[in-house]
């Protein structure tokens, strides 16, 4: 009897937008394996039965973005720790039959960051996390995984407070008033917020106090570099993009369903951007 290709999906409501089945097809056809990823929309009212029939389905996992991320947290049998950590599964698959969650973000997060700013990691470091949704619960607990502190603002300082509370003692909550006093001892100013993306207004902040070997990220890659990163780029500060982040955390999943080891290759950042470049209104 044939074994059937295994298939892979990202499920949410609306997925047409998704550059996920670009990534992973142009792996598998790299890497020879025979596989599928696919888009799967799918209303709230159906994710339930579809998840938990994923087999049956056709499925061997798959990537969950809005607005089903909450749901798949839940209806997980088990969780890695970086999943339980962030409160977010954005990633399925199988294992014995059961039905297993983990978070891709901290990976791609903090292994971009490797990867574009070597020896970015001092003994004592501190990070300056902007945000307190998603992103940033990703960025931070890589951060607090690797020793660091971080100083976590936000407009509402209240949100701010909930998340350092969760992280523990490394993570102190902070609002933007505070930035001025913060930035000169920052090894690492990240924006995880959408401030500075297509549509969005921009991340008015002064970077000015930042000391030159700081290292500047953004996790918006839609411009591919924001005025905030420009900026930084310009006083000398290395950077780092949202776009190797968005890369880097799809090679998670992608060893999970379909093994290998897929590589961020120039020739796969070049057919993202060409695409980004195409659907970006001018």
């Amino acid at each position: 009897m044939t074994q059937p290709l295994p298939r892979a999906c990202v499920m949410g409501h609306p997925v047409a937008h998704s550059r996920s089945p670009m990534i992973h097809g142009y792996w598998l056809k790299q890497l020879g394996i025979a596989g599928a990823y696919e888009l799967k929309d799918l209303l709230p009212e159906d994710f339930t039965a579809f998840v938990t029939h994923l087999t049956a389905n056709g499925f061997v996992g798959g990537n969950v973005t809005v607005p089903h991320k909450e749901m798949a947290f839940a209806l997980c049998h088990r969780r890695d720790a970086a999943a339980e950590a962030i409160g977010a599964v954005n990633t399925l698959w199988l294992e014995d039959g059961k039905l297993v969650g983990g978070n891709s973000d901290t990976h791609g997060f903090i292994t971009h960051l490797d990867m574009s700013a070597p020896g970015w990691e001092v003994k004592g470091g501190r990070a300056v996390v902007l945000g307190a949704g998603g992103s940033a619960r990703s960025a931070v607990y890589a951060f607090v995984t690797r020793g660091l502190e971080v100083a976590l603002v936000n407009r509402t300082l209240a949100r701010a407070q909930e998340l350092a509370a969760h992280f523990g003692p490394k993570v102190s909550a902070h609002t933007y008033a505070d930035l001025p006093g913060l930035l000169p001892g920052a090894d690492v100013l990240v924006n995880c917020t959408s401030c500075g993306m297509n549509g969005k207004p921009p991340l008015e902040i002064d970077i000015s106090p930042l000391k030159k070997s700081a290292v500047v990220y953004d996790v918006v890659y839609v411009p591919l570099e924001t005025d905030f990163l420009a900026k930084a780029k310009a006083r000398g500060h290395r950077t780092v993009d949202g776009l190797g982040m968005l890369l880097q955390q799809a090679g998670f999943g992608f060893r999970k369903w379909f093994g290998g080891n897929p590589q961020v290759t120039p020739e796969l950042r070049a057919i993202v951007e060409a695409d980004i470049v195409a659907k970006t209104p001018k």
